[in-house]
């Protein structure tokens, strides 16, 4: 699988599409995040609005797609989307979650190949995935990528890629 667009933890380089490479380069190990350099408590969850709504607008449940290059676009309602690092009520940015379960809901999402960030506060990317069936699950992550209170999540849908 291979992801397209801005995705891990500070890089805000907004609309400037990154070869895998790069994605790869800004996975190191010797990443330190926003809650980590800020001391911020292990299982910190910020609250979120019960009639808050994370939502995959494209694709849809159950479309077959007869590309491997994916474009995919997310929203939320009664919510707001902001960068990554920046502490404002009743926002958080999205974290697409592709063929994997939800991560822990007290711990700050992982950033892999299956966990995307989209922490400059991006709403749509490619993806570029394998012939065959796939899920995709949005989780909003707050300024340190952690879940909110309640969590903030999309319905898990399946694709087909043909």
């Amino acid at each position: 699988m291979r992801a397209f667009g801005p995705l891990a933890c500070g890089l805000a380089i907004a609309a400037t599409l990154l070869p895998a490479a790069t994605l790869a380069q800004s996975q190191g190990h010797e990443h330190q995040t926003a809650a980590t350099a800020a001391g911020t408590p292990a299982g910190h969850r910020t609250p979120a609005p019960s009639d808050a709504y994370v939502y995959i607008g494209w694709p849809n449940d159950g479309e077959r797609l007869h590309t491997r290059h994916i474009k995919v676009w997310f929203g939320t309602r009664n919510f707001g989307v902001a960068p990554a690092g920046i502490e404002k009520p009743n926002t958080g940015h999205h974290h697409l979650l592709i063929d994997v379960d939800l991560p822990p809901l007290d711990q700050e999402i992982p950033n892999d190949k299956n966990h995307l960030h989209f922490g400059a506060g991006q709403t749509e990317t490619y993806i570029d995935l394998p012939p065959g069936k796939h899920t995709l699950q949005l989780l909003m992550g707050d300024a340190n990528h952690i879940p909110h209170n309640p969590p903030l999540m999309s319905k898990k849908i399946t694709i087909y890629v043909e």
